[in-house]
């Protein structure tokens, strides 16, 4: 038994995911984590290595998290392939039947989406190309030396160079867009395109100017008969009213061809020669390029082939904002699905939120680097061991996060025995910490969500109670949908980040 599950799948699950995003019923957000991946793996700026999928994996990505980020509705676009308009470049043309049995006539690809047939010009014009020069003596079409330009409705040719390309215009990146959705490799396809009035005149024009818009020659046939104009030669097929006109030139075969009226409803189509008043003992053979349903333009996601999306987050270091921690590295980025809030099982609903617990300590003269360790030592216990995500001697805040392979597991949970005597517990604000043998008081005087230094009051992100503070996010909960190990990055207090992830369905 053969099957296949086929792109218009793809492109439904992208949309659905798009509308998921935008729902209020769920909560994405965009993460940062993973401040000190060379102990991870001492290769790792060099090879990052590839993420496990497996719920291991999923629990140490949360244990490295520091900081999260809310996507909203307005950063969430469905994508395609970035093709740009180069001048001397050959592109494919429109097909309906490009398949592994009829191959697209310039890149040779097997499916349309996987074809070079829509260009994004320097304008931030899209348009789709309807006929790329396709000849009999040019069966690969010609390169392109017209850039379109236009924006009227009907297809045509963009300049007078003779090309040979017939260009239809589809729509125009807004400015908002290219800011959040536009990259290297990826460029966005109109969010709301069947409901926003921007875009209502190219849909109308779909169904309303008639379905067919391309006929190419295969043959030109010999001796057809007077060289001139041969019009109102109907198309056959599922649909009606379409007709074409056909130029026989003075050698007495097609010159060209072109669809005098597109009529409607065609899923196939030939050209009625024996109406047209040729001579057929050597007739020319046609190609009826049959647009997708409702004609071009109608469905914008199917016609481009919609199976991407991009989630876009900016990472800003607002003074006053101490989720996004500063002074250390992040080696990884990703997205998590509909966390709890902490000691809650409702979903986070926070802008930005911070992963990691933290201590506020009394003034010290200690010098606390990040990635360093501290410990305490709890009487009938056992000692409590965590690793430095950052640390400001101002507000005396050490955030933190407690390794496991600092209390003897590996990073996939095998246990490896204690190290150093070091326990699987947590802080407390009833002992002092040890930051590399010069003990610490913890302010257990000090609760609540900010300080005041030097006259002027400063937030501190988490809500502290006697000197403690919980993660403002569940650790462990809702679904991580994606994961990126890339290179350390440094940050610093007055750098963005643009952060934009392309998931593909």
């Amino acid at each position: 038994m053969s099957a296949i599950i086929t792109d218009q799948l793809r492109i439904s699950n992208a949309l659905g995911f798009i509308e998921k995003v935008n729902s209020p019923d769920n909560a994405y957000y965009v993460f940062l984590g993973l401040s000190n991946s060379t102990e991870y793996l001492s290769t790792w700026e060099e090879l990052p290595p590839f993420p496990r999928d497996n719920f291991n994996e999923e629990n140490t990505v949360w244990d490295t998290m520091f900081s999260l980020k809310k996507i909203s509705p307005g950063d969430v676009s469905p994508v395609i392939r970035r093709i740009n308009w180069e001048s001397g470049r050959t592109y494919d043309m429109y097909r309906n039947d490009i398949s592994i049995d009829k191959r697209a006539n310039q890149t040779d690809s097997t499916s349309l989406y996987a074809s070079d047939y829509y260009v994004i010009t320097q304008d931030y014009r899209v348009y789709i190309c309807l006929q790329n020069g396709t000849t009999p003596e040019s069966s690969s079409g010609n390169p392109s030396l017209d850039e379109p330009t236009f924006t009227d409705l009907e297809p045509r040719a963009a300049g007078t160079s003779g090309d040979g390309y017939i260009w239809k215009y589809l729509y125009t990146i807004r400015p908002s867009e290219i800011i959040k959705f536009d990259s290297t490799n990826f460029i966005p396809v109109p969010r709301d395109w069947k409901t926003n009035s921007d875009y209502s005149a190219v849909i109308e024009n779909a169904s309303s100017s008639g379905q067919l818009k391309i006929v190419t020659i295969l043959d030109r046939g010999r001796n057809l008969g007077a060289p001139g104009l041969y019009q109102n030669i109907p198309i056959k097929g599922d649909g009606s009213g379409a007709t074409v006109t056909i130029i026989i030139g003075s050698d007495r075969t097609v010159d060209s061809v072109f669809v005098s009226n597109g009529g409607s409803g065609y899923t196939y189509g030939t050209i009625d020669l024996e109406s047209s008043g040729l001579f057929l003992t050597d007739p020319p053979k046609f190609s009826v390029i049959i647009p997708p349903k409702g004609g071009h333009g109608a469905d914008i996601y199917r016609e481009l082939g919609s199976t991407n999306v991009l989630l876009y987050s900016r990472i800003e270091n607002d003074i006053g904002d101490p989720d996004f921690i500063v002074g250390n590295k992040v080696a990884r980025v990703g997205i998590v699905q509909n966390p709890e809030a902490f000691d809650s099982t409702s979903i986070l609903n926070k802008q930005k939120a911070s992963s990691v617990y933290a201590l506020k300590l009394r003034p010290n003269s200690a010098t606390i680097l990040p990635n360093s360790t501290f410990t305490q030592d709890i009487v009938g216990v056992g000692t409590a061991v965590g690793r430095v995500v950052s640390y400001d001697s101002e507000t005396g805040v050490i955030k933190y996060w407690q390794d496991r392979t600092l209390y003897g597991y590996t990073t996939s949970g095998i246990s490896t025995n204690s190290v150093n005597g070091y326990s699987q517990i947590q802080f407390t604000s009833e002992n002092n910490i040890d930051v590399n043998n010069i003990i610490i008081e913890v302010d257990d005087d000090f609760s609540g969500i900010s300080t005041v230094i030097n006259n002027g009051t400063v937030y501190l992100g988490q809500n502290f109670e006697n000197g403690f503070a919980n993660p403002e996010v569940k650790k462990y909960t809702g679904d991580i949908i994606y994961i990126d190990n890339r290179p350390s990055i440094s940050r610093s207090l007055n750098q963005k980040e643009d952060i934009k992830v392309v998931l593909q369905f």
